[in-house]
């Protein structure tokens, strides 16, 4: 049976769907001047292939938390897209397969700047494109790969990923790789290879020869500490969090985030519910959970737990994911009126983590980032179109325009230009 409430509900919220969203603080010229001044850098944005076709693709305003409409609204510059494929058996048969999921996601980033909007975002490789870009107006697209898994055991892939635009990757995601342990490990304290694997090692000297930033995000610390030892430049944590206030296997305890600010890398501060704020969290999607049950109901849409996701077809698991931005959109508008709903993960929440990470590690060590199309999103910024409201609440906070500079992306870009300085050098030796 239909919940007719909901349907009710729904029709008035789907008529209204492309309205476009403004932050509270349009009206404040501080927040504005520094938010148009400063490049503002993602570094961790997913993508569905589906989303870049000829009559579907990111020029429009589509449900995805990102896409350049969205990028205009809220005034964010740079989106890393992320070239994702998830962790299988570590044989030839999965690493075949999962090399053509990533194919299909770096063609899907170069026919966006090459074919379907070069007019509106261009590819860069390097801190000078991203300024000179960044300079003509347009948006800048940026290649990161989560997980080397696709790249199987030759390490002259990591090269081929290099000429197609990546510029940092991870050797590990949920579960172990043939490059290094996952931090999944933590929790049973199962290792396969007790850090690096003889493989991962040679990934590392490698991924420093040609530029490729080292993102240490998902792998395990014992992994991280091994990486840092054997690595010439400095390394990334794409979208992490402090360990300190959110106790998540995800997020970086102080020894690590003293560790990457003596290796000279950068932590980009995740605003992923569960890695900001673990209890508020959990109270809220206790509370959503029959909110999109719901929701999908009355859409006629078939909805999966989490817990259920693995067990699914191929053909249920992307209708799932294509119906999912809808069915949570649509959730979470009928709960802003609902007094009794917990408060959820918000920015003030999200930049407690970059106030303990700079009082920390330095300003010079922090940055951001939003797991936007990948699970991220908190309230205030829940899709690209209220990225203002981040620098607002920096701006609230006291930092100065020259640190918020810094936290949106001139930290990243510095990381960026050493290590590629570093390529350099090895190179003429």
């Amino acid at each position: 049976m239909k919940y007719l409430v909901f349907l009710s509900t729904i029709t008035l919220l789907l008529s209204c769907a492309e309205t476009v969203k403004k932050t509270d603080l349009s009206d404040d010229a501080l927040v504005q001047e520094i938010h148009e001044k400063v490049i503002t850098i993602d570094t961790h944005d997913d993508i569905n292939v589906k989303n870049f076709t000829a009559s579907k693709n990111y020029t429009q305003r589509l449900t995805t938390q990102v896409n350049i409409p969205k990028m205009k609204e809220g005034g964010l510059d740079v989106a890393w897209l992320i070239v994702y494929t998830g962790q299988d058996s570590l044989n030839t048969v999965g690493y075949e397969k999962a090399k053509a999921n990533a194919m299909a996601k770096f063609d899907a980033i170069h026919r966006l700047c090459e074919e379907l909007a070069p007019d509106q975002i261009e590819l860069a490789l390097t801190s000078d494109d991203v300024r000179r870009i960044n300079n003509t107006g347009k948006k800048v697209a940026m290649i990161g790969v989560e997980n080397a898994y696709p790249l199987g055991e030759d390490l002259s892939n990591f090269e081929k990923y290099h000429k197609l635009g990546a510029r940092y990757i991870s050797l590990s995601h949920n579960g172990h790789s043939q490059f290094c342990d996952s931090n999944t490990g933590e929790a049973d304290g199962d290792w396969l290879h007790n850090g690096l694997s003889e493989l991962g090692k040679e990934a590392v000297k490698e991924m420093n020869r040609l530029g490729i930033m080292i993102d240490i995000s998902h792998p395990s610390k014992e992994s991280m500490i091994q990486m840092i030892q054997l690595s010439k430049a400095p390394i990334i944590a794409s979208h992490s969090s402090a360990r300190a206030l959110c106790n998540h296997s995800r997020n970086l305890d102080d020894d690590q985030l003293i560790m990457l600010k003596k290796n000279g890398g950068v932590v980009q501060t995740v605003a992923f519910t569960s890695y900001v704020n673990t209890e508020k969290n959990d109270k809220r999607s206790a509370y959503m959970k029959g909110i999109y049950a719901q929701v999908a109901d009355s859409l006629g849409i078939d909805w999966y737990e989490r817990s259920q996701f693995q067990s699914l077809s191929d053909a249920q698991k992307e209708a799932f994911i294509e119906s999912y931005p809808k069915v949570m959109n649509i959730g979470k508008e009928i709960v802003k009126s609902r007094k009794e709903a917990p408060e959820g993960v918000n920015v003030a929440d999200f930049v407690n983590h970059i106030d303990y990470m700079v009082d920390l590690i330095g300003i010079d060590h922090v940055g951001i980032s939003s797991d936007f199309d990948g699970g991220g999103g908190i309230e205030g910024w829940s899709d690209a179109s209220e990225t203002m409201n981040v620098t607002a609440e920096l701006v609230k906070r006291g930092y100065t325009e020259a640190e918020i500079e810094k936290l949106w992306g001139g930290n990243l870009l510095r990381v960026l230009d050493e290590v590629q300085a570093v390529a350099a050098e090895l190179s003429n030796i």
